[in-house]
C-alpha cells in the first residue's frame, strides 16, 4: 500500500487530554508517528505532528481531526510532506546541535533578536527555544528573582566559531547579558565534577587583601594582587612577596575573618543543588587553606587544595608558607587529578574562577566559565559570567528553575 506524510499543526488553549485525543485517531487509522513536538505558551498549546499513513486513510484521518478540533475549539492545519522533502530533512538530522544559553538578570526582544541575528549570521537554525527561569509577576515585581534565561537548540556547524564567539562576547559586555554556546552532546548532560577558585569566585574577597588590611600593609598587597591576577606577573613571585608582608600577624586574626567572609551570591543555592545531584565539588585556590577549610565544613566540599601558611611557635605568621605553591599550572593538574581519582572524563568536568591564575584549568575542563573575571579571563575563556550570581551555572547545565522547586 501506498503511504504518504502529513504534517499537522493544532493550536489553541491547552487542556488536559487534547494531545490524547488526536493521538487516538492517529492510532485507530495505524499512523506512523515520524516526528512530534509540543510547547505551551501562557496556556496556549502549539503542537505539530508529522505521520505516516497509507493514502487510503489519509482523508479520513484528517477528516476525524476536523471534528476534533472542532469539538475542541482548536484550530488545525494539514500539510502534505513529500518523499523527498522529508528525505531532505531527514539528512539535516546528522547535523551538529549545540545549545545557546541566554540570560541577565531581564531579557529585552532587543536583546534576544542581536543573539539570533548573530547565530543566524553563522548558517545555524534554531529547532527550539526554552526557557529555563521561572515565570515573573507583572503585579508583584517585588517578588520576582531578578534572573532571565532561556535556552537555545541550534542545528548545523557554525561557519566561523571564533568570529560568532567574539561577536557574542562584544553583546554580552555591550547588553548586560551573558551566553553559553556549548555542543548537546552526552557529555553536557552528564558533568561530575566541579572545580571552582575560592577567592573573588566562591567569596567576594581576596582572603589575602583581608589579612595584609590587619597587618597593615593593605596597599602593598592588594597592588601586588591585581597585578597577578592580570598576568602581569608570575603567580608564585607574587604570592611569596605578599606572604611575606603579613609577618608577624597572630593567627586568631584568620578566624574572624573567615566567620565574616562574604559569601557570593547564589553559592548556597548552586551548592544545595550540586550536592543533592551527586556532583563531586573541588576548592582549587591561590589562596589559603584555613578559609577553604571553613568553606568545606559549611558546603560539605569534597576537595580543597590551597596554600599552607607557616605559623610559629608564638601563634603568629612567620611570613613564610608550607608546602607547594597552588598556581594555575598545579591549579590544572589537580582538575586532572581530581577527575582520575574520580573515574570522571575531563569532557564531563567543570572549572570556574576570576583570575589569571584560572585559566589553565578553565582551559582543561569540559566547561570552563569565567566568572565575573579580569579582562584577559573573559577574552580566553568560551564561557562567562558578568551579570548573575554563580548559581547562574545551574543554566549553563540545563537545569530549569521549575526542576529546583524554585519559580522565581
Amino acid at each position: 500500500m501506498r503511504k504518504e506524510q502529513i504534517l499537522i499543526s493544532i493550536t489553541g488553549q491547552d487542556r488536559p487530554g487534547l494531545t490524547a485525543s488526536f493521538m487516538e485517531i492517529f492510532a485507530r487509522h495505524d499512523a506512523n508517528i515520524l516526528d512530534i513536538g509540543q510547547a505551551d505558551i501562557h496556556s496556549t498549546l502549539s503542537l505539530g505532528v508529522l505521520i505516516r499513513v497509507e493514502e487510503r486513510q489519509s482523508g479520513q484521518v484528517m477528516k476525524e481531526c476536523l471534528f476534533k478540533a472542532n469539538e475542541l475549539s482548536v484550530n488545525i492545519s494539514f500539510q502534505a510532506v513529500s518523499d523527498d522533502a522529508y528525505e531532505d530533512w531527514v539528512g539535516q538530522q546528522g547535523k551538529n546541535r549545540y545549545i545557546l544559553t541566554v540570560m541577565g538578570r531581564t531579557l529585552t526582544a532587543s536583546q534576544i533578536a542581536g543573539a539570533t541575528k548573530i547565530i543566524a549570521s553563522q548558517g545555524l537554525n534554531i529547532d527550539s527555544i526554552l526557557r529555563l527561569t521561572g515565570r515573573v509577576s507583572i503585579r508583584h515585581p517585588e517578588e520576582n528573582k531578578r534572573r532571565s534565561c532561556i535556552e537555545l537548540s541550534l542545528r548545523g556547524e557554525p561557519e566561523d566559531r571564533a568570529k560568532m564567539q567574539g561577536e557574542l562576547m562584544r553583546m554580552s559586555k555591550e547588553n548586560a547579558i551573558d551566553f553559553s554556546f556549548q555542543k548537546d552532546d552526552m557529555y553536557r548532560r552528564m558533568r561530575r565534577l566541579i572545580c571552582f577558585d575560592m577567592d573573588s569566585t566562591l567569596i567576594q574577597t581576596e582572603c589575602i587583601d583581608e589579612l595584609a588590611e590587619r597587618a597593615g600593609v593593605g596597599d602593598q598587597v592588594k597592588a601586588i594582587t591585581a597585578s597577578a591576577m592580570r598576568g602581569e606577573i608570575d603567580f608564585k613571585e607574587s604570592f611569596t612577596r605578599r606572604v611575606a608582608l603579613l609577618k608577624g600577624l597572630d593567627v586568631s586574626v584568620m578566624k574572624d575573618i573567615a566567620e565574616h567572609l562574604p559569601i557570593t551570591e547564589g553559592t548556597d543555592r548552586l551548592m544545595a543543588v550540586l550536592k543533592r545531584c551527586g556532583y563531586k565539588i573541588a576548592i582549587l585556590s591561590g589562596g589559603f587553606t584555613y578559609f577553604g577549610e571553613y568553606l568545606r565544613k559549611r558546603y560539605s566540599i569534597d576537595y580543597v587544595y590551597a596554600n599552607e601558611l607557616e605559623i610559629g611557635d608564638d601563634g603568629k605568621l612567620t611570613g613564610r608558607y608550607v608546602g607547594e605553591i597552588v598556581d594555575g599550572h598545579r591549579k590544572a593538574e589537580l582538575l586532572k587529578l581530581i577527575a582520575q581519582v574520580e573515574h570522571v572524563n575531563l569532557a564531563q568536568t567543570i572549572a570556574v574562577g576570576d583570575g589569571a591564575n584560572d585559566l589553565p584549568m578553565i582551559s582543561e575542563a569540559g566547561l570552563g566559565i569565567a566568572f565575573h573575571a579580569k579582562p584577559r579571563v573573559v577574552a580566553n575563556a568560551e564561557q562567562s559570567i558578568n551579570t548573575l550570581g554563580l548559581d547562574a551555572i545551574l543554566y549553563f547545565l540545563g537545569f530549569k528553575d521549575s526542576y529546583l522547586g524554585d519559580q522565581g
